[in-house]
């Protein structure tokens, strides 16, 4: 099997960017905590995009709804007295 390495640092293939796409991961940054890569030296941040562009994600609205995802709720409070505010 021939394997192209996207980032080096952590030996993470082509192969492994487009699996953890189709299993929802849409950005580099959800591709870097799901596997790591982009998260050392950064090189690879470019060749992530780029595979991503190509179509190895899912269509953002088939994967959430074209809602806007939260990942860490820290200054939830503070959202929602602006959102009462307006």
């Amino acid at each position: 099997m021939n394997r192209v390495y996207v980032c080096s640092c952590f030996g993470v293939t082509e192969q492994q960017v487009k699996q953890h796409a189709e299993n929802g991961a849409c950005t580099p940054r959800q591709i870097a905590s799901a596997c790591k890569a982009g998260t050392d030296c950064g090189s690879c941040v470019r060749r992530i995009q780029a595979i991503l562009g190509r179509g190895a994600c899912p269509r953002r609205e088939l994967v959430d709804g074209g809602r806007p995802v939260l990942s860490e709720l820290e200054g939830l409070e503070e959202f929602e007295k602006l959102e009462e505010a307006a």
